[in-house]
């Protein structure tokens, strides 16, 4: 099966996965056999650090901070198995987000 990216944007806590509300690790607690239960299967998945750590590189240059500044910043992603994009989608759903949205991309390889 083919494999998609769901890249998880969300407006930051000032403490990242700690100052996430309970409900909403419960929630990340039970992606795995969500996806799982509709015949995918979740490949890898990783939170990132806040924002602060980030470095973007542009050429030579290197500068603090995300690549594009948003409101929203990438909290995180999932690498999933998915039967095609709809189903990816349909994963996509799963996962639970702090006021933000996720994006599914396919993955080539």
């Amino acid at each position: 099966m083919p494999h998609y990216a769901i890249l998880i944007y969300e407006r930051e806590t000032p403490g990242g996965v700690a100052d996430l509300p309970p409900e909403v690790l419960e929630a990340h607690a039970r992606v795995e056999s969500r996806i799982a239960d509709t015949g995918g299967a979740l490949i890898a998945g990783y939170a990132t650090e806040p924002s602060a750590k980030t470095r973007s590189l542009r050429g030579s240059a290197v500068t603090e901070g995300p690549f594009a500044v948003s409101p929203e910043a990438m909290a995180g992603f999932f690498i999933v198995e998915a039967r095609d994009l709809d189903h990816a989608v349909q994963i996509g759903t799963f996962v639970p987000v702090l006021d933000g949205g996720v994006e599914v991309r396919p993955l080539l390889g």
